[in-house]
């Protein structure tokens, strides 16, 4: 098991720094990119060190959703309001040797923990674009309950080439996905079971008996009569969770 020395805010540090430490990564962004990361509090940037050097970042930007690109906006139901928070995930990488230790958890763990908590409670959804092609990662997300929201054909550019990529999510303090049809035939299935509609031909036959009983009878239809009737048996049976759910 790798020891990791430390863990720390990028946010103090020399932005040159981050990019000569940084480059065991393999990644590649423009300098402006490593400006913004350790300068700008609308980035949450972690590092992991072993003998100080960076072997692991975590980068995220906190948001509103008026501000995600249209591809990223039905994220949320469209019931939540446009300043709604959300975490957008730009980088998340170890270096290759110091892989299968359980740093990229680490630094993700920090992250939820961070946007999890009371102060960071209006953030509903953490998500972020991976490449098609990048099974490892995409496995390590779906492994923490990360969810595919969104297929997203050509892209990235990659040297000259169109490259897919997925789009994934994980809802957070309360933060809730579009409705789908699915969900509506569900939430449908669930309104029926409640009614039990296989009961209702039994309850409108005993309602039409004793109508017709209470006719033919010539049943007078004062007060203490009509408490008698079998409609009110029936409505009885047949809405009692309605009775519940509306008080």
């Amino acid at each position: 098991m790798v020891n990791i020395n430390n863990i720390y805010f990028l946010l103090i540090i020399d932005p040159t720094l981050v990019s000569n430490l940084i480059v065991g990564l393999k990644f590649r962004y423009p300098e402006s990119w490593y400006t913004d990361i350790t300068s700008s509090p609308r980035f949450y940037s972690l590092a992991a060190t072993i003998n100080s050097r960076i072997v692991g970042i975590i980068v995220c930007e906190v948001k509103p959703r008026s501000r995600c690109n249209r591809e990223d906006v039905d994220i949320l139901a469209s019931h939540y309001p446009s300043n709604t928070m959300m975490a957008y995930i730009l980088s998340l990488g170890v270096v290759e040797d110091f892989r299968k230790h359980g740093i990229a958890s680490l630094l993700l763990d920090n992250l939820l923990s961070y946007l999890t908590s009371g102060e960071h409670n209006d953030c509903k959804a953490v998500y972020l674009h991976v490449l098609t092609t990048n099974l490892i990662a995409i496995h390590f997300y779906e492994r923490r309950n990360f969810r595919i929201h969104n297929c997203l054909p050509f892209y990235y550019s990659i040297q000259g080439t169109a490259c897919d990529g997925y789009s994934y999510v994980l809802y957070i303090n309360g933060g809730r996905p579009p409705s789908t049809f699915i969900d509506c035939l569900k939430l449908f299935g669930t309104f029926l079971s409640k009614l039990q509609p296989c009961a209702l031909p039994h309850h409108f036959l005993r309602f039409t008996q004793g109508l017709w009983r209470h006719l033919v009878n010539g049943t007078t239809t004062n007060a203490a009569s009509s408490r008698e009737l079998p409609f009110y048996s029936v409505r009885s049976r047949l809405v009692p969770n309605a009775v519940v759910q509306l008080n």
